[in-house]
């Protein structure tokens, strides 16, 4: 059974049990209230009566005094102790008809020709010194009609209320099963086409179906965006690593054929395959890293004195590579930061100065308010502006020949990206044509960490 079918049932059968149950209480509460209206009108006349029967003396006539008190359409009837009556006023058809009433009660209701009869019991005394029974009887002929009629009246209303709860019952379901049905379909033409297909919003309203739909297109834009970046890191990579195997293949060949024979061409092809190899391994170990920041990679944050750090990579890399660099600024600078981190993004972006350079290579460290401003500024080519929104982009090369030269990956400034987001901070590079390039970090004190 679909879901709009279920729905449809349930919701009519719900409808139709509280509307049912709640027609029985308004019939019982009715019944109830007429009763306890009728009670107190023969109560009333009751006290009436008793009171005339007990200002009687022996010479009056007990007959007279309960035709003067005799309901409409019902009997009295007065009896002793003993059981014997002593007086009795009704019509023929209320002859057999016994209307007593049990003590622990206040009324009793019997059925005479199919109508319902009340009867009231109190005590009185007689003239004669006796305490006496006076039973007051009277037909609910009118209030019969009434609970009939009424009776009628609750289900027309029940039966008349089936049309628009089943018209509403069907809506709802429509309304609920509608987008449940666009999102099966466009899951179904997903799998079948192998594409992403979203689906067509129609309510731009706040409730939950409506925020349903919009959670499925941006669930669905986002399983595509990241198919095509894997599709497309995968396709770069695979192209990467070609180049450089080629490379080793072709220098292997050479060797193979000239290389015993020509000790130049030897030291040319080993000097070519151990560079490389080299380059391959670094690439290698850089996609690992790509791989690891959107895997389990957390930050340690703590306190560090970034000028500190700036002054210590500056000088590992000034003593490994034979470059001036040089820092500005004055520390200490505390940051809540991940020091390892922050380390690796710093070598990163000097690396990057260093490949791309040959001129000194200046850093600085400004402490502004709450956040700090690191920059490493070179004086090389610089990059062309078309290229600058791309340049943090995997495999993003600016001139191919000249990283092949420099034995660049395009991967470093993806991963000082990374690295960046993850340390909460900031990121921007400003270059110009023959002057050169400077980029920024800037950090933020408090170490806002963003989760990966």
């Amino acid at each position: 059974m679909k879901l709009k079918t279920k729905i449809h049932l349930f919701s009519t059968l719900l409808m139709l049990v509280i509307l049912a149950l709640t027609n029985v209480g308004i019939y019982f509460l009715f019944e109830k209230l007429a009763h306890d209206t009728e009670y107190r009108q023969l109560l009333i006349r009751s006290k009436e009566l008793t009171a005339a029967l007990s200002q009687t003396t022996e010479d009056t006539d007990v007959q007279t005094v309960l035709r003067a008190f005799l309901p409409s359409n019902g009997a009295v009837r007065v009896t002793e102790s003993s059981g014997s009556e002593v007086g009795v006023h009704s019509s023929d058809e209320w002859r057999s008809f016994k209307g007593t009433v049990k003590p622990d009660e206040a009324y009793t209701i019997s059925d005479l020709d199919g109508t319902e009869v009340m009867a009231v019991q109190v005590p009185v005394i007689m003239a004669t010194g006796q305490v006496a029974q006076l039973v007051v009887m009277e037909k609910l002929a009118a209030m019969g009609y009434n609970l009939q009629l009424l009776r009628l009246i609750l289900l027309s209303v029940t039966v008349l209320a089936m049309i628009p709860i089943m018209i509403s019952s069907v809506t709802l379901g429509r309304i609920v099963t509608q987008p449940i049905e666009k999102l099966i379909a466009a899951m179904s033409a997903s799998r079948q086409a192998g594409t992403y297909e979203k689906i067509t919003v129609t309510n731009e309203g706040k409730d939950e179906l409506a925020e349903m739909e919009r959670t499925f297109n941006g669930m669905m834009g986002q399983l595509e965006q990241n198919y095509r970046k894997q599709e497309q890191f995968v396709s770069d990579a695979s192209h990467e690593l070609k180049t450089p195997l080629t490379v080793i293949e072709s220098y292997a060949r050479l060797l193979t054929r000239q290389g015993f024979d020509n000790r130049a061409v030897a030291e040319e092809a080993v000097g070519a395959i151990v560079s490389e190899a080299g380059r391959m391994k670094e690439m290698i170990e850089q996609m690992l890293d790509l791989a690891k920041n959107h895997g389990s990679l957390t930050f340690q944050m703590a306190e560090s004195d970034v000028f500190s750090i700036v002054e210590t990579v500056g000088q590992t890399m000034s003593r490994s590579f034979a470059r001036d660099i040089s820092l500005r600024g004055e520390g200490p600078v505390i940051v809540r930061t991940d020091e390892d981190r922050l380390k690796q993004l710093l070598f990163i972006l000097l690396d990057n100065a260093r490949k791309y350079s040959d001129r000194e290579i200046h850093t600085s460290v400004e402490n502004s308010g709450n956040q700090v401003e690191i920059t490493v500024q070179d004086f090389g080519r610089g990059i062309p502006e078309s290229h600058l929104p791309h340049i943090f982009d995997r495999f993003y090369r600016v001139d191919e020949d000249r990283n092949r030269k420099t034995g660049g990956t395009g991967l470093g400034l993806a991963i000082a990206k990374e690295i960046a987001d993850g340390l909460g901070a900031q990121l921007f590079i400003e270059s110009q044509v023959g002057v050169g390039t400077t980029i920024r970090l800037i950090l933020p004190k408090n170490g806002t960490l963003t989760e990966f």
